[in-house]
């Protein structure tokens, strides 16, 4: 049985399904400052480094506030919301158990920054992810190649040698140019093909040896 060398995950739509909470957010903040936003406009910003959805929302809004303040309370509403119920994707949990028993180690990658990471982590079992990058832990964000670089790095491991999991195109994009191999499970956004990317419609019942599989496939 061929396993993956590591498992490299994205949370946001991959591991839990809380984009509803970011565009929950982003259209109470259009209300508070009397500013327009749309659903194609909360579309856009999935997969997105924090600040860069912050600069976003800033022309979008006409808002008068600095990048940071304005991801400090992008955060203030999702945490609030995730504090209350961690809306999990299917199979994911399983998975993750299941790589944990196999002795495949896994990172946690996303452009969530770590208090709203840390919510999530708490309801899983300790020790789910050997390693855990977030996004004000790089200097530059997904699509840029440097948070899976990172990842792979975490775990002693070229990227080449892991397999991440991403459910948008911008997150596909920069786990494809670190040189991971990309399985893609779209959620509320398509995801275009490319040459690293496999595509499956859900995580359940997909299990170590799959992965290790789709690793393979050309």
């Amino acid at each position: 049985m061929r396993l993956p060398a590591g498992v490299l995950w994205d949370m946001d739509g991959t591991l839990v399904d809380t984009e509803p909470f970011w565009i929950e957010t982003e259209f109470a903040m259009a209300h508070k400052y009397g500013a327009t936003w749309s659903h194609q406009d909360a579309l856009h910003l999935v997969g997105s480094d924090l600040l860069d959805s912050a600069r976003y929302l800033i022309a979008r809004m006409s808002l008068e506030r600095t990048p940071e303040q304005v991801v400090e309370e992008l955060l203030d509403g999702v945490v609030a919301r995730i504090e209350e119920h961690v809306p999990w994707r299917p199979g994911a949990r399983e998975l993750l158990a299941e790589l944990q028993q196999a002795g495949v180690p896994c990172a946690l990658v996303t452009m969530s920054w770590q208090r709203f990471v840390a919510p999530v982590l708490a309801a899983l079992p300790p020790g789910t992810f050997a390693a855990v990058v977030t996004g004000d832990q790089v200097s530059r964000g997904k699509p840029h190649p440097e948070p899976y670089l990172a990842g792979a790095a975490a775990l002693g491991l070229a990227p080449t040698e892991c397999v991440a999991i991403e459910d948008s195109g911008t997150g596909a994009a920069s786990a494809e140019a670190a040189g991971c191999r990309v399985l893609v499970v779209e959620n509320h956004v398509s995801v275009p093909a490319g040459p690293g990317r496999v595509f499956r419609d859900t995580l359940t019942a997909l299990g170590p040896a799959d992965l290790g599989a789709l690793a393979a496939e050309d």
